[in-house]
């Protein structure tokens, strides 16, 4: 099992506007920032995320701090779980795979 800690500052842009008075960090944010977070300690470049499931049992909010699990397994998917102070905000499976690059740019 491999761990990684990030958090969400207490400034983030999100905050403004999802929702005003009680802010949250969007699902699709939290999911997007794990799995670059999970891709960039596995040496991985350039994914494609295939999201099996995802699961927000919790919200987390701008200033938390987020601890994550993650565990490839042997046919190539990614378990992971996300706490804030202790509690799960989010579990799922994902299936990375390399983006293919021709090395010039458009």
């Amino acid at each position: 099992m491999n761990e990684l800690t990030f958090h969400f500052s207490e400034s983030h842009p999100c905050g403004a506007g999802h929702f005003p008075g009680n802010p949250i960090i969007p699902g699709a944010l939290l999911l997007d920032e794990t799995l670059a977070r999970i891709a960039a300690s596995l040496g991985m470049h350039h994914v494609i995320w295939h999201i099996k499931s995802a699961k927000f049992p919790m919200s987390t909010r701008p200033g938390d701090i987020v601890h994550a699990n993650f565990s490839p397994s042997p046919n190539g998917e990614i378990r992971f779980d996300c706490f804030v102070s202790g509690n799960k905000v989010l579990s799922g499976t994902a299936r990375g795979s390399a983006l293919a690059t021709t090395g010039s740019t458009p």
